[in-house]
């Protein structure tokens, strides 16, 4: 089996009742106090991986400009904003600019996995401006959902391409899969399940 560009996938929690229902009121409702619960969930996320770094870019998966004028903002940067103000670390940088979706694509719900391969393939590219800020440094690529892990490993492998070091991978929520493995999550937060997605998964 390939191994993803990306060394570790973590996530807070899977993708189903209520957890699903609260990443649907602020992408398609619009309910942006949504943005703080979810920030915090991610907050723990990240927090878990920088143990594995000492410093690292934060980079949200962008929209394509047409999508990003239609829901007016760009629901996992939202997200990562509030998850680093919950940090409160300077090891941990956010960058909005660094990457770039180049072409709308379809929405994943539905396709097969060839189909989402093609229907991401090329859709990201790395600014030509922002290269030198990427090089040899850690990546924490954030987005709300991890479905199949296309998108994020199209967006790795673009960044890896473009010369960082490594990448690690922060959601809020994954699709359950049999071979996902759990990890624990301070109580406080109440959340559903915590997900860790090896590498070789």
């Amino acid at each position: 089996m390939e191994q993803p560009p990306f060394v570790r996938a973590l996530a807070y929690g899977s993708y189903d009742s209520g957890l699903r229902e609260l990443i649907h009121l602020l992408k398609y409702e619009h309910v942006r106090p949504a943005v703080g619960v979810l920030g915090r969930m991610l907050s723990e996320v990240i927090r878990e991986l920088a143990a594995e770094f000492n410093t690292a870019l934060v980079v949200p998966v962008p929209l394509h400009g047409s999508k990003l004028r239609q829901r007016g903002f760009n629901q996992a940067e939202e997200i990562a904003r509030v998850a680093l103000k919950q940090l409160k670390t300077s090891r941990l940088e956010l960058t909005t600019a660094l990457i770039q979706r180049r072409r709308a694509t379809e929405t994943q719900t539905g396709l097969t996995r060839a189909q989402r391969l093609e229907n991401i393939r090329g859709a990201f590219c790395v600014k030509e401006t922002e290269k030198s800020k990427l090089a040899g440094r850690d990546i924490v690529l954030v987005d709300d959902v991890f479905t199949t892990g296309t998108t994020v490993s199209e967006c790795a492998r673009v960044l890896r391409r473009a010369g960082a070091a490594r990448v690690f991978v922060a959601t809020v929520a994954r699709v359950l899969k049999a071979e996902v493995t759990f990890a624990e999550i301070p109580e406080e937060l109440e959340p559903e399940q915590a997900m860790a997605v090896g590498a070789g998964t």
